[in-house]
């Protein structure tokens, strides 16, 4: 951990300058640009009392916990391609299946379908991108179009299709996750 840096950082978040972190801290300028750049180490009474002036503690600072990603890129988007049901599901937030609940994209290739999924705890949402699907929702099927959305509990069968001659592109989040 490069202690100065972080010191750095939470002083920036804070909006201070250098000089106003050493007035609270009773130090000087100089020793916290030092501090920062890493060129001496605070004692550890030295670096409490930083910590305070910073709103935080030893055991916040120190906890490596990394922070919670917010914002995902292409990057981060893991894809599975089933040529057999003709369609591409791109889980869009990297492990998601940890979480409360898991947004994919899927694209269905004409002539299209997903797997059967079978009835489970959890509601499912979506919303068609591009294209037409039907929704087949136990012994119901439901037309959706792009700019639509549906929205079920997940307690029968269910699955999408894709019965159009261009690729449907739907974003499909399920809580818990079961993609």
């Amino acid at each position: 951990m490069n202690i100065g840096e972080k010191i750095k950082r939470l002083r920036k978040k804070n909006g201070l300058t250098q000089e106003e972190l050493a007035d609270r801290c009773e130090l000087t300028k100089g020793f916290i640009s030092q501090i920062e750049r890493d060129l001496t180490s605070p004692s550890i009474a030295t670096l409490v009392d930083i910590l305070e002036s910073l709103g935080t503690n030893l055991q916040e600072f120190f906890n490596e916990d990394s922070e919670e990603k917010v914002v995902f890129t292409a990057e981060d988007v893991f894809e599975n391609e089933n040529e057999d049901l003709n369609y591409i599901l791109k889980w869009i937030i990297p492990n998601a299946q940890k979480n409360s609940m898991e947004p994919i994209l899927m694209e269905l290739g004409p002539g299209g379908r997903t797997k059967e999924d079978h009835p489970h705890e959890g509601e499912e949402f979506g919303y068609v991108i591009s294209g037409t699907v039907f929704l087949h929702l136990g012994r119901d099927k439901y037309r959706v179009k792009r700019g639509e959305s549906f929205y079920y509990k997940a307690n029968s069968n269910h699955y999408l299709e894709n019965t159009g001659k261009s690729v449907a592109r739907i974003i499909w989040v399920s809580t818990p996750p079961s993609f």
